[in-house]
């Protein structure tokens, strides 16, 4: 077998973890280069292993990529493919972890040349800690990794990345672009807003602020567990998800009205309904899934 050269863009936390696991399954079948923001961080990425070169001259890094994986903010996914371009061999493939699809694909397919082609991916993992130093290389075990199919490239592109994706251990599914980001709006960018929303809360309970931590537990500590993620990232995914989160959020707005209503009224079976029915369906999720893939 040929050794497989992977650049990844963006060594942190996902792109840390995907070099971590693949040099473990792969040794010597593949050879990683890394480009990152800081000297600091490609240092520490070299050093723990993630990578086996690392640069900031994004020509040495990728001019010999046979797979480019994207690990940066969204945002900053399309301009670095714009840089990348003129030294991309031909057959090149480009995947990525960003958290929303749409946005980046309407770019790149005005972008790309036939002959280099892109899939749209996303590892439904993550911690609250970022950078490299966060990254395990069993971080994608048990996890949800969606592959998106509707993006033009051939099918041995797309069982290439595949089949990486796999020796990672995650547990691989398909959507097409729209849903996915409708669905990651629902179970992932909600439920980040909302917990940097009840961070704020505290925030904003002005004296009472130092007698909340007092009685902070583990309760707080697991709802805001996500509010510590990496504020770049989550900024880009709100401005390239726009429609799903709005929407999403006036329909979370109006499931709080109601829970306002149901409690400034008295109306205790409302209340007790209102958490049985969540509790109900979040046990059955958790049934359902236990075979399937690990929720984060």
């Amino acid at each position: 077998m040929a050794r497989l050269n992977l650049a990844i863009i963006g060594v942190g936390l996902i792109g840390g973890s995907l070099g971590l696991c693949l040099k473990d399954k792969l040794g010597d079948d593949i050879y990683i280069t890394g480009q990152c923001r800081t000297k600091s961080s490609m240092d520490k990425a070299k050093e723990l292993g993630a990578v086996d070169f690392v640069s900031d001259d994004i020509q040495q890094v990728v001019q010999d990529a046979d797979v480019i994986f994207l690990s940066t903010p969204v945002l900053q996914m399309v301009p670095m493919v714009k840089k990348m371009l003129p030294f991309l061999k031909k057959g090149a493939i480009i995947t990525d972890a960003g958290s929303t699809k749409q946005f980046i694909w309407n770019s790149l397919k005005e972008l790309l040349p036939k002959d280099i082609y892109y899939i749209a991916g996303h590892p439904m993992t993550g911690r609250e800690m970022s950078g490299v130093t966060a990254a395990k290389k069993d971080l994608f075990e048990n996890k949800c990794y969606v592959i998106v199919e509707n993006t033009g490239a051939p099918k041995e592109a797309h069982d290439k990345i595949c089949d990486l994706v796999k020796l990672t251990g995650a547990n691989l599914t398909t959507l097409d672009i729209a849903k996915h980001d409708r669905c990651a709006s629902v179970i992932s960018h909600i439920p980040h807003v909302t917990a940097a929303s009840l961070v704020t809360l505290l925030n904003r309970s002005h004296g009472d602020k130092e007698a909340c931590l007092k009685l902070a537990g583990g309760g707080f500590k697991d709802t805001t567990r996500i509010a510590s993620s990496n504020a770049d990232m989550w900024a880009d995914i709100c401005m390239t998800n726009q429609e799903a989160i709005t929407n999403h959020l006036k329909l979370l707005q109006g499931i709080l009205a109601e829970v306002v209503v149901a409690i400034e009224s008295g109306d205790r079976q409302a209340v007790h309904d209102f958490f049985a029915e969540s509790k109900k369906r979040r046990d059955s999720i958790l049934e359902q899934t236990k075979d399937m893939y690990e929720l984060i």
